[in-house]
């Protein structure tokens, strides 16, 4: 059976608000959750941006599922704190969290002042970030001298098993790089042959764990209404790396996106009035070779799409996975 989530955007709901949702999401009947990590929205519309590291301590605190949370170590986090972090909260919450680490986009970190690197670049300090995560986990001394500096640290309160660390990966060529040393993947819905290669690569370059996909949906009573809620909320979707890696401000994702029609918004989300089709559409994503899902409803309130997902979509999708 595939693990059907819930994921939560601090991008466009308030804290407060996006715990709500999270609870509602459980009673719902989905399987769990992943929520974004961000110090920025992507868009002025969307105008939130919670605090992830607290807010799904929270979550945790209020729920009885698992959930995951992304991350990009190295420049706004510095690897100990991250590792001092994620000990805390698996220790809190044993078997419940999960973390999908990877390379960051310049709209969180250009905050440091320090020089953006090259995606290469970016990668190698992704991958010694992991490897000084993994080492304070097992309860190491660490010194560590090169994309990332650490001198003598060590996580004192740590859970009996780490909780698993996850890549993120948009391209195959990310995602058989992440192979070597991830355990499990996390991609995000594009075109059915560019997701048949990500998995492909993956598993090809000898990737473990579960493949997981997030899809971005915008459904409404209305065809017209659905449409409107992409435009508005998840606009910034028609843009994709290497533009998405670089840009600084939500300002600047506005200005890049600019004016956006019908069929363009429709290529970024998938919109849809129709709860069978919209199910129908997602199992043919999943069965390309993801073992789990996490449902985004780009929508900055969620209350409706949660008692639809419970009448409605999480059964219909049960029943074609």
């Amino acid at each position: 059976m595939v693990f059907i989530g819930f994921h939560a955007s601090h991008e466009q709901i308030a804290p407060s608000a996006l715990l709500d949702a999270v609870v509602a999401a459980e009673r719902a009947g989905f399987d769990g959750a992943m929520c974004s990590d961000h110090l920025a929205p992507w868009s002025i519309r969307q105008s939130e941006s919670g605090f992830a590291l607290s807010w799904i301590a929270a979550a945790l605190a209020r729920t009885a599922f698992p959930i995951g949370m992304v991350n990009a170590p190295g420049q706004r986090y510095h690897p100990v704190m991250i590792a001092q972090a994620f000990a805390t909260i698996e220790e809190m919450f044993p078997g419940r969290f999960w973390a999908a680490m990877g390379s960051g986009e310049a709209l969180n970190e250009h905050v440091t002042g320090d020089a953006w690197p090259p995606k290469a670049t970016r990668n190698d300090r992704l991958r010694e970030s992991v490897d000084v995560i993994h080492r304070l986990m097992d309860g190491e001394l660490v010194d560590h001298d090169g994309l990332v500096r650490v001198h003598q640290a060590r996580v004192w309160s740590r859970p009996s098993q780490p909780p698993p660390l996850f890549a993120t990966a948009v391209s195959a060529e990310t995602a058989r790089w992440a192979a070597s040393w991830a355990d499990g993947l996390v991609t995000v819905a594009q075109k059915p042959e560019a997701l048949r290669e990500v998995v492909s690569e993956y598993r090809a370059a000898g990737g473990v764990g579960p493949c997981a996909l997030q899809v971005h949906l915008s459904w409404a009573p209305s065809d017209a209404q659905a449409v409107q809620i992409a435009r508005e909320q998840w606009a910034n979707g028609l843009l994709s790396p290497p533009v998405t890696w670089d840009l600084e401000q939500p300002e600047d994702f506005e200005r890049e996106v600019g004016e956006v029609d019908d069929a363009e918004i429709r290529n970024a989300v998938l919109v849809e009035h129709d709860i069978a089709s919209l199910a129908a559409r997602i199992a043919d994503l999943v069965d390309i070779g993801f073992d789990r899902v996490y449902l985004h409803h780009v929508g900055n309130v969620q209350s409706e799409f949660l008692r639809l997902a419970a009448s409605d979509l999480i059964p219909a999708l049960k029943e074609q996975l």
